[in-house]
């Protein structure tokens, strides 16, 4: 246990890490693959109409104790608190998604992200970006290609800001952009609140469950469950009742579900289906006309 009552041992036997405790960039790398491949990107709580928490207990009890996982203000907090405990100077900035977003249209600052500083430089590093996560930090270098164990990454220079790319395909494909303002955590709750309240957010409205692994991204949006190997053309299939969905989050996405959640689940399925040409909430209201959300074959940020 560490001075600040965070747990490395607890922390380090849920990625499966057994490597240097020091903070040097191989570490920050081994750590943020790690995480991002044993802890899924999640909304479940979202989208059952739970409060999600960001105090470090709840946080530290949710993704570490009970093997669930989260998005980018709980993935990122825990992979900052970590490196924190192991000397590594850690700044929370935020950015706008522009995920399949048209360039004339506004988006509100909303996703997570970390500048650590290594004795080679700042790296961004990103645990919680859903169907394109970062599988290792870039080194904060503009407009440069970068390899990782999936799709290559860069960080294009604005006039004002940076954005994260990610070469799927032929095509850079804009991600997120964001300036190097720190953030308080107090920015990360209002931003929370909405995301995980607001009868418009995608994480109200649509499961999305996302991991990436070696040479593979797995991606469920709702009831289609998506596998894109590295590399290959991706295979997409619906999940016809709670049992496959229950299947496919335990042994692709390594989450282990509850009762409470599988009755849930089941019933939000249920409704799913039922709606039509609606979208439905996890209270079973038809809340708009149902529309497919960004990348709905593969997942969602």
């Amino acid at each position: 246990m560490q001075p600040d009552g965070f747990n490395l041992d607890a922390y380090f036997a849920r990625i499966g890490y057994a490597g240097p405790r020091d903070a040097s960039v191989e570490t920050l790398r081994a750590l943020h693959w790690a995480q991002a491949t044993r802890i899924p990107f999640e909304n479940l709580d979202a989208l059952l109409r739970r409060h999600v928490p960001l105090d470090p207990p709840s946080r530290n009890g949710k993704l570490v104790g009970a093997m669930r996982g989260g998005y980018c203000f709980e993935h990122n907090a825990l992979l900052a608190e970590a490196l924190r405990a192991l000397g590594f100077k850690v700044t929370g900035l935020i950015a706008r998604v522009r995920w399949m977003t048209p360039p004339e249209d506004a988006t509100p600052r909303s996703h997570m992200i970390l500048k650590v500083e290594t004795d080679e430089g700042p790296h961004i590093a990103d645990t919680g970006f859903g169907a394109a996560t970062l599988p290792v930090p870039l080194r904060f270098v503009g407009d440069e290609a970068q390899e990782t164990p999936l799709e290559p990454f860069r960080l294009a220079t604005r006039d004002d800001s940076y954005e994260m790319q990610a070469l799927l395909g032929e095509d850079w494909t804009p991600l997120y952009r964001f300036t190097m303002e720190p953030q308080a955590s107090v920015d990360y709750e209002a931003a929370n609140w909405y995301t995980s309240t607001h009868p418009r957010s995608l994480f109200t409205n649509h499961l999305v469950v996302c991991r990436p692994d070696e040479g593979v991204r797995y991606a469920l949006m709702n009831d289609r469950l998506t596998v894109r190997p590295l590399g290959g053309e991706p295979e997409t299939r619906r999940l016809g009742d709670v049992d496959e969905l229950v299947a496919a989050l335990r042994d692709l996405f390594l989450i282990e579900v509850s009762a409470e959640d599988r009755a849930a689940l089941g019933g939000w399925m249920k409704l799913w289906a039922a709606a039509g040409d609606g979208e439905v909430q996890a209270s079973g209201d038809v809340v708009r006309e149902r529309i497919e959300p960004p990348l709905a074959g593969d997942g969602g940020r």
